[in-house]
Parts: structure tokens; sequence; C-alpha cells
């Protein structure tokens, strides 16, 4: 079966601004979604800019936002512009299209993306983006402290392109009107953006570096690093949608996953070999539903040390873990 998902993929906060990391159909379905022939993914612009930026100028930001990802020394994928079109990422065509659209009644949302994917075996038919021209961008190398950097936003949007779901890496702080303002985030595919002029995310971060390589792995890639697996466990219950963070003593490393099964089970793969403290936490930086459609999140404890050091073995999986999170 053929079937539409739209990601609403990033958003900003008023005023401004899986296994490990997240693919689409971990938790949510059964199979991965992903480009069959990655050696050479097809892409059209819209051949219409926005205020400020040219069809042309937008064009040179995605394709550089493409070339962050085909850059990954670890991972199998590349790109291919394809050229510019008269057709717009909200049509249903069989085309990979890349554009501006003018979405003012979502002031929330930057970006999002789109997929066509069958349903049995994950593979990817199309994939569409659009940026909301109702906000402000920019294409100037250093940004622009007034507008959105269009190439730190195509380099998420282009995350959620090949399949890679929202990172829940980043701290956030809870506005009185509802809002969150970003205090930092560790990876690029954290569903809520820096902030105008802002080009932080324009460099990938280990946990999009991992994302990536695991889903559309080099030769030897998985016989050089390895994972981490175990259980999130509240109280005798799993302690469900849990956020795992790992981080490598060595290389101060972050990569992040989510306890999903239905035992409260993680696994973290793509790490590079060596000892890691683990955390668990609630997911609370964040709204759930950018991460995964599943019911019964737990967000009712406190964030939880294991006590001893992990190690990810070269080449394959170290002995399951469990961590007991403390109740609030």
């Amino acid at each position: 079966m053929i079937r539409w998902l739209l990601i609403v993929a990033i958003a900003v906060t008023a005023g401004v601004r899986t296994s490990a990391y997240s693919h689409f159909g971990t938790g949510v379905g059964t199979v991965r979604v992903h480009w069959e022939n990655a050696d050479r993914v097809r892409w059209l612009v819209t051949d219409r800019g926005a205020p400020g930026v040219s069809a042309a100028a937008m064009q040179a930001a995605v394709a550089r936002a493409f070339d962050t990802w085909e850059d990954v020394p670890t991972a199998a994928i590349a790109f291919e512009f394809g050229g510019f079109t008269l057709a717009d990422p909200s049509d249903e065509d069989g085309l990979s299209v890349i554009g501006f659209e003018s979405h003012p009644d979502e002031e929330r949302v930057l970006g999002a993306t789109s997929f066509l994917y069958d349903e049995e075996t994950g593979e990817l038919i199309e994939a569409d983006i659009f940026f909301n021209s109702a906000f402000d961008w920019s294409t100037g190398p250093g940004g622009d402290p007034r507008r959105f950097d269009l190439e730190s936003i195509a380099v998420h949007e282009i995350g959620h392109f090949i399949g890679l779901g929202h990172s829940a890496l980043g701290e956030t702080e809870l506005r009185s009107d509802g809002t969150r303002r970003v205090m930092g985030s560790g990876a690029v595919m954290f569903p809520i953006a820096l902030g105008n002029g802002s080009i932080a995310d324009r460099v990938l971060q280990p946990d999009d570096i991992a994302g990536v390589s695991d889903l559309y792995p080099t030769g030897g890639y998985e016989s050089s690093t390895g994972g981490i697996r175990g259980r999130a466990r509240h109280g005798g219950s799993a302690a469900l949608g849990a956020h795992v963070v790992v981080f490598n003593t060595r290389t101060r490393a972050l990569v992040g996953g989510f306890a999903l099964g239905s035992d409260g089970e993680f696994q973290i793969l793509g790490l590079t070999p060596g000892p890691y403290v683990v955390r668990v936490e609630p997911l609370d930086d964040a709204d759930i539903d950018s991460f995964f459609s599943i019911e019964d999140v737990d967000i009712d404890f406190l964030v939880t040390y294991y006590p001893r050091l992990v190690a990810a073995p070269s080449g394959g999986v170290g002995d399951r873990i469990d961590v007991s999170v403390r109740p609030k």
C-alpha cells in the first residue's frame, strides 16, 4: 500500500524561533522509510523565490545542505539536482520538489516535509519540502539577525527527506504563554529552530551522523562501530517513550534514542567504541507528537543515570542493561 506522510518538521517559538536518533517507522510501523536507490536521489526546485531570496539563491542554499549530508564519510547516499520546475511541493506528481509556499496560518512552522512511500517496504517514492514564505529568509554566508537561515533549515528538512525523524537532544525553557525558548541543541534534527540569524545547524552533530550512517551505512561501518542496548523501567512497567542519551567520555559526543519497546527496550547504534555514560530522561523539551505517534508516553519520572559506565564494543552490541528511573 502506498501512503502519504506529512511531517511538520521544524518550528519556532513565538517571536523567534529509534533506535538511536530516530527513523521514520521506528515505533510507529514495521519498516524504516528510506530511498532504495540511495546512490542518486533526484530533487528539483520550484522556479519561484520569496522576498529577499531568488529561486537561484534558494537552489544554491539547498544544494549546500544536500552536500552536508552527502559528505558524511560513513553514509552511502548521494543526490542529484534535476533542475527547476513549475511544480509545487504540495503536488502529488512523483517528483521530489523543494520550494517556497505561503502558509501564514501556520505561524510557528518554518518548513515541512511530506512523503509518498510503500508501507510494506518503506521505500520512498516521492519526498517534498516546503519553506514557509510567511517568514523572512536569508541565504547570506554569515546569516542575517533579522531573518531565518535557509541553509540551516534545509539541512534539517533534508534529514527528514532521507528518512530521519526528530532528535530530542536539546534543552528548552517553557515560557508563560506555552511556547518554548531553545537554550541549546545537540542535533540538527531537534524540532525547534535556534532563531533568527543562527547558522549553527549548517553543521551536523554526532547524533545526526549516527542516524544517516545507520540508515545508509558504508561498507565496514557496522563492523567498526558499536551499540548499547537495554531497558528503561519505571517500577514494574516500561518507561515508554523515555529519552535515552549516551555520552562518550573520551570524545564527548552525545547520541540519543528512545525506549519504545513494549518492555521499555532501547538500542543505540553507530557509536564510536568506548565507554559511555547512560542517562534516561522524560521527553519534556518539545511536544511528544513531534517525535512519534504513540499513546501512554511516560514523562512522570526524574532524570536517572545508570550507575556504571557502559561499553559499546567494536562491531557489536554490549550486554543488556536495565535502568530503573526515579519517580517524581
